[in-house]
């Protein structure tokens, strides 16, 4: 495996440190209660083409290899919460799911291509997991000490998980009561590559927390809404679990972009690398036709009430769209689920 240099390794770092979250719809806590991006149709994002987004790539690799998602469960965490998780990333392959299907939602991601024309793998399932349920690095995280505790789990003296720079992608999941810098401000979740000099190895990575006891509101909407939005109501959510079902979409975000733009120079729009705007970025808030500003877009209710708008295995799902470089618009699994 090729490693970058200490010196790239520590500019790394700095950007790390410095990257701007891209900040599409969320009911984000600086958000004043009549701010218009609360208003139908008012966000930056939204359903349709346009001419403003340009998407590109920047000759960096994708994952074109069959994807391995190894999880590292830090925290306690129920195995309940950790089968939802589970069968949501096998699903990603489950072509005998009913439609709509989050194996058509993957479609669009595998219409990204690296430089020889190779399309990102079809084939996503879940790896090795490590379970950390004892807080080995506290209950307070910074984006330096995720990449400690990654670290700790590919160096366990026992049943380390497995390194594969190609196509092994490494899901960080925090539980309820862990605090991640940054987390309910401004993100809920999100990617990079692990540094040479902090883990040994350049690893793709990503972190989503679970944020039922810390702001669902703003990590878990719609199936939760702040206090000040008055007049919205939250949706049930589908696996009668607000806090895991709100992550479901995040790791479903990151997954996409973690394919498209491991080492953040692969498919983004704009010319800014510290604050690339990705795939899952242009549709943030977006889970059906018609979404844009604090609407969803048209969703699907169960028998029971709950809310989805695409099917697993044996569960269902909401998750929002990604973007469709080739028809310059936010895509869902029903465009390309045949």
């Amino acid at each position: 495996m090729h490693q970058f240099p200490v010196l790239l390794s520590l500019i790394a770092v700095s950007v790390l440190l410095m990257v701007t979250p891209v900040i599409g719809y969320r009911p984000w806590p600086h958000l004043k209660p009549n701010s218009s991006d609360l208003t139908f149709g008012s966000s930056k994002k939204f359903e349709g083409s346009s001419e403003f987004v340009q998407m590109r790539y920047h000759m960096g690799p994708v994952l074109t290899a069959n994807i391995t998602v190894h999880i590292v469960w830090y925290g306690r965490w129920q195995k309940s919460q950790k089968k939802i998780i589970r069968e949501f990333i096998n699903s990603i392959s489950a072509v005998d799911a009913k439609r709509p299907s989050v194996a058509g939602w993957w479609k669009t991601v595998q219409l990204y291509t690296d430089q020889t024309g190779a399309n990102i793998s079809h084939t996503v399932h879940l790896g090795e997991e490590k379970n950390d349920r004892f807080y080995s690095h506290g209950k307070k995280l910074t984006r330096l000490s995720i990449q400690s505790v990654i670290k700790s789990a590919v160096t366990a003296s026992t049943k380390p998980l497995p390194i594969n720079p190609r196509s092994g992608l490494f899901l960080l999941l925090t539980s309820d009561d862990v605090y991640v810098q940054d987390f309910c401000g401004q993100v809920c979740g999100f990617h990079y590559f692990t540094f040479p000099s902090i883990v040994g190895y350049t690893l793709p990575y990503a972190w989503v927390g679970n944020s039922a006891k810390l702001c669902l509101g703003v990590c878990a909407y719609p199936f939760a809404v702040p206090k000040y939005m008055t007049g919205f109501k939250p949706l049930k959510s589908p696996n009668g679990d607000v806090g895991v079902d709100g992550m479901i979409s995040v790791i479903g975000h990151e997954i996409a972009e973690l394919a498209t733009n491991p080492l953040v120079n692969a498919w983004y729009a704009g010319q800014d690398p510290v604050a690339p705007v990705e795939i899952a970025d242009l549709c943030e808030g977006i889970y059906g036709t018609g979404g844009g500003g604090s609407y969803t877009g048209q969703l699907l209710n169960d028998k029971d009430g709950a809310t989805f708008n695409m099917n697993g295995i044996r569960r269902r799902y909401l998750v929002q769209w990604v973007w469709n470089h080739i028809l310059n618009y936010c895509s869902g699994p029903n465009a390309l689920d045949q």
